[in-house]
């Protein structure tokens, strides 16, 4: 079973999120959205504000994948997007994707005032 830990509050977040639930093959995914349920994020030893700066995944061996590397194992899972994925794990493709979704991310992040408030 893959684990992904997302922001529901983000509207963004949250479309994409289900655009991949609605195309998810049944039992592959459990889709756990931190800000109504955060304890099973924390239980791995995480904060709920960590979890807010990035998309975290645990695969089925209960490695965690953060950010691009997260999305990766997502794509992998899903029948129409795993070219996407074997693109951009690609080693020439994966560190800029890294740094983009980094900077997205920051951005996100301070955008919806995560940055400003005690989390």
């Amino acid at each position: 079973m893959i684990t992904v830990f997302y922001d529901g509050k983000c509207g963004l977040c949250r479309r994409e999120i289900e655009h991949y639930m609605r195309s998810a093959p049944a039992g592959v995914f459990e889709w756990v959205d931190i800000m109504v349920t955060p304890t099973p994020f924390t239980a791995l030893g995480f904060t709920v504000a960590e979890g807010l700066k990035a998309l975290h995944v645990a695969d089925g061996a209960g490695s965690i994948h953060i950010g691009v590397d997260g999305f990766i194992v997502i794509w992998r899972a899903l029948p129409r997007w795993r070219v996407l994925a074997l693109l951009a794990g690609l080693p020439v493709i994966r560190p800029i994707l890294r740094r983009f979704y980094a900077a997205f991310a920051a951005w996100r992040f301070k955008k919806l005032g995560y940055a400003s408030c005690d989390i």
